[in-house]
Order: C-alpha cells, then structure tokens, then sequence
C-alpha cells in the first residue's frame, strides 16, 4: 500500500497483499486527489467504511497454489477476520506473482512500497498562491512638477488598476469566430486607435470572435489590420504592443495575419526613447522629443518598460496598405504624398529615416503623420481622391482623428465639462470615400474593432 505524503509507513497484516482489493474499498488515499477521507472502520486496513448496501461476506480460502507466507503479527493487534463472498470468483491472477519475490517478513518498511491494488489518481496540484493586485502605475506615473503647458491628459479617464500581464478579464461574451472562406484570404478586420487601453481592446477583439477568453488567437485565416497609436495617455501601452506582437505569430501559425501600420504616437516614443531632450528644428522654435512626448499623453510606466525588441517592431511597421479595395493609413491628412508617388515608396522611405536616425529628420516625419481633418469640410472628397487616385482603392480608412472631433461633438480630448460622447461605430464621411476608425477611447468614448467591408 502507498504510503502518502507525511503518513506514518502503514503496517502490514497476513492477508492485505494477498487477496484483491474488494470495489467498496477502492479510495483514494490521503495525500492524493479525490473526496475527504473517511476515518476507516477497521483501522488495520485503512481502506474506509464497507457501504451499507455491499454484501457481507463470508470467508475467503487461501489461494490454493500459494504458500501462506509466515508475517509478524502486530502486537495488540488481532488479525482481522474476512468472510467469503459466495458471487466473487476466485481471482486466478493472484496465483503467480513472478516479477514479485515473496518476503517472508515484512520488516520496517525503509521505503514506500508500491501499492497491488488499482493505481491511485495523480495528486492534485497545489493552486498558486495569489498574487496580491496592485495599483496601475498608469494613475500617477509624473510628479508634480510637469513641464510648461503640460496637461496630465490621461486624468479624466478611468484607470483601471491592473499588473503588466497581457491575460486580462474580459466581460463581454467571445462571439463566434470568422468562417474561413476556402483557399483564399479570411475576412478583413482593422482596429481603430488603442492608446493603451489593454483591457478594452481585448474585449473588442473578443467580441469579434478574433480572441479566445484567454486572449488568444481565435480566427483562423482571418487578417487583422491595426491603425497604430498603441501608447500614450492609457494605462498599459506596452502591453497593448506585446499582445499585437504575440498575436502577429499566432494569427501566421494559423493561416492569417495581424499586422500593424505605424502612428504618429509611434514616431514620437520611438523618437522621445532615442533622442530624449535633443533640440530639433521644429519650425516655431526649438523643440524636443521628451517634451513634445510628455505634451501628447507620453506614460514614464511605458517607457520604463520600453524594449529594444519593442523599438525594432515599431520602426519596421509600413505607413500606407492597400488591402482589397481599402486605402489603410493612420493620419487623415495628404502628407503621405510628400514620401513616395507608390505605396512602397512611402514605406521604404519612413523606413530610411528611421534607419538614418537623423532627429530633425524624425521629428519632421513626426510632425506631418500629426496633421489632422484634412477629409472634413467641403474640400474633403477632393483630398481622398487625390490619395486613391495615387495610392489605389476606392476608400480611405484611417483613424488618428477621434470621430468626436470630426462630428463637432467635444472640443479637446482634455475638456472636463464635455459630456461622454456618443459613437456606436465608424464614422463614414467625405461623400463616402473617408471611414473614421478612432472611436475616442481616451476620452470614455469606444475603441473600435470592424470588419471591412462596411455594411452600409
């Protein structure tokens, strides 16, 4: 019999090892998974308590080809008497037991000896212990000496207190995920602005059916477009970067992709982490990434956490995409034309910049991506066709510009007596050519996460 974990060695009598352990006495034994053990009533055995309904038995005879081996009985301790049970037949295997030595006394057991009965279940394994939950650094990562002008945006919004993992609770039921459509690409998806906001963009992504409850991905052959600004003014930016970055492997393991265009917000961590307080031309004085980072929501929780790996990804994402018929880009703005007459010569010159590490050369990348509205008014349809007319595609999709700005419903993302704004998806504008995907999550509004085409 095994003995379990801090038991005394169990002693053995004249007849345990020799007969099979009858169905009413098959428990587990303590120390192992299964039901509390029940004090036994014949404590020689501890094998527990013969259920009311089993029938007696009367008395077992010796296995007819087996010699009695002589045991030393316990002192004190009466040899129990068992009863035969006319319905069991006599269990021929038990008269041979050649991979056994019989012993002829059972002398102080130095060693568990290994149970002949059924094996008893695996012991369960010891939960973790919690680990005590503690305040988000996102809440108050500044001190109280802010530079000139600087506006704690992130202080209307709620934080929500949080560690640095990337599985987090998430409320909203998973819907069902993508039908693959055959041979071909999966259905099309893209993310509006993130800004940090962890937990919300997990259950956007979730309610989409593109992540399972643990965070993981969930839609096969699916494509997944991200529109940049993972970090600033929310709680977890690094956070938001290493799940995109962990779900770009798995979505590829599965047949389909999550894929990442670069932000304006991306420019200026990748440029506040290289440069710091290097003074660049800005073209109204100087200025200097640090400053400019810490003015636009910058978190010092991020960059602490900030890793090279982190700076690599970032500075390799494109700026412009064409997927099916939709122009995906981060800014709503024309700027993009200054950099290529083709979707790959944008890409490949921001990448040259970034390689060339030049700071002025940054900031000033820096500086058109943060451009903004220029598909609002009246000269808006005019300002997208140049871009499909140059780039491709019959729509633009972009965020960067919170769809509460385009519709006039708040002035700035900081305004403290503006009411919540209302967004219940994207917002399609300029005669139809314009899709806004920022649904204004830093200020209480919603993050976005949409399947292309729309249905409208």
């Amino acid at each position: 019999m095994t003995q379990g974990a801090g038991q005394d060695p169990v002693e053995r009598t004249a007849t345990l090892r020799d007969f099979r352990v009858p169905p009413y006495a098959r428990v587990p034994v303590q120390g192992h998974a299964g039901e509390p053990p029940v004090p036994p009533a014949d404590p020689t055995l501890h094998l527990g308590t013969r259920p009311a309904a089993y029938p007696e038995p009367v008395a077992f005879p010796d296995p007819p080809a087996r010699p009695e081996p002589t045991y030393t009985e316990p002192p004190a301790r009466p040899e129990p008497a068992y009863a035969e049970a006319p319905a069991r037949p006599e269990p021929a295997a038990y008269t041979e037991a050649p991979a056994r030595p019989e012993p002829v006394a059972y002398p102080e057991p130095q060693a568990p000896v290994a149970h002949t009965g059924a094996a008893h279940p695996p012991a369960a394994p010891t939960a973790a212990a919690p680990v005590a939950a503690t305040a988000h650094p996102g809440s108050g990562g500044f001190p109280d000496d802010f530079p000139d002008g600087y506006t704690p945006t992130e202080r209307d919004l709620p934080v929500i207190q949080r560690g640095d993992t990337l599985q987090v609770p998430v409320a909203p039921a998973a819907a069902p995920a993508p039908a693959p459509t055959g041979d071909g690409p999966g259905p099309l998806y893209v993310v509006g602005d993130v800004h940090g906001y962890l937990d919300e963009l997990v259950a956007a992504l979730r309610a989409q059916g593109l992540v399972d409850e643990n965070g993981g991905w969930a839609a096969g052959n699916a494509r997944l477009w991200f529109l940049g600004d993972f970090t600033d003014r929310g709680p977890d930016g690094i956070g938001v970067i290493d799940l995109v970055m962990r779900l770009s492997a798995e979505a590829a393991a599965a047949g389909g992709y999550c894929k990442a265009l670069m932000g304006n917000h991306e420019l200026l961590l990748i440029g506040a982490k290289r440069f710091g307080d290097t003074p660049v031309n800005s073209g109204a004085g100087t200025a200097t990434f640090q400053a400019a980072w810490l003015l636009n929501g910058g978190q010092k929780h991020d960059m602490d956490r900030l890793q090279d790996v982190h700076l690599q990804w970032m500075s390799r994402l494109d700026a412009v995409v064409r997927e099916d018929d939709h122009l995906l880009l981060h800014s709503d703005t024309t700027a993009y034309l200054d950099y290529g007459g083709t979707i790959e010569d944008v890409n490949d010159t921001v990448h040259e910049i970034l390689t060339r590490n030049d700071a002025d050369e940054v900031w000033d990348l820096f500086r058109k991506f943060t451009k903004r509205f220029a598909f609002r008014d009246d000269g808006g349809p005019q300002a997208v066709q140049e871009l499909l007319g140059t780039y491709g595609g019959s729509r633009v999709v972009h965020g960067h510009s919170p769809i509460p700005y385009l519709l006039g419903q708040v002035g700035t993302e900081d305004g403290e007596e503006e009411p919540r704004p209302v967004v219940d998806g994207p917002h399609v504008y300029a005669d139809g050519l314009a899709i806004a995907m920022d649904g204004g999550v830093t200020m209480a509004g919603k993050l976005l996460v949409v399947r292309l085409p729309l249905g409208d």
